[in-house]
């Protein structure tokens, strides 16, 4: 993760970098919500740096409701493995350990916010 913007994501606002499949089931059992960030290769993907600047200002937004991390590496590829988009960058929303829904690619302002609104509002799995 050699991008400026990506270290930021971890050294600065201390989201957890899940590096492999272990690391990622851990992370998303927690309770809560969860946002895992696959980033792909920002030079090849230009946004990619605008999804690691527009995921902190979501997370403000809807006042801490989830919490984030980045994936790379074998966990990038677990992700891939249980989601049907593949596109990247994409922000994959996980509660219970399952992914509840995911935003791939860089949208617009409201989309993001209308998304993640429908994403957080869905009701919790059958006890």
């Amino acid at each position: 993760m050699t991008h400026p913007l990506l270290h930021r994501l971890t050294a600065d606002l201390n989201w957890p970098a899940l590096d492999d499949a272990d690391a990622l089931d851990a992370y998303t059992a927690t309770p809560g919500t969860h946002v895992v960030f696959l980033p792909g290769d920002p030079a090849r993907n230009l946004e990619t740096a605008d999804v690691a600047v527009i995921l902190p200002e979501l997370r403000q937004a809807f006042q801490g409701r989830f919490d984030c991390a980045l994936a790379a590496g074998a966990a990038e590829a677990a992700v891939k493995d249980t989601i049907a988009f593949h596109k990247t960058p994409n922000l994959v929303f996980y509660r219970d350990g399952a992914p509840i829904g995911t935003i791939p690619r860089v949208r617009d302002w409201d989309d993001y916010v209308m998304r993640v609104a429908q994403i957080l509002n869905l009701p919790l799995a059958a006890e």
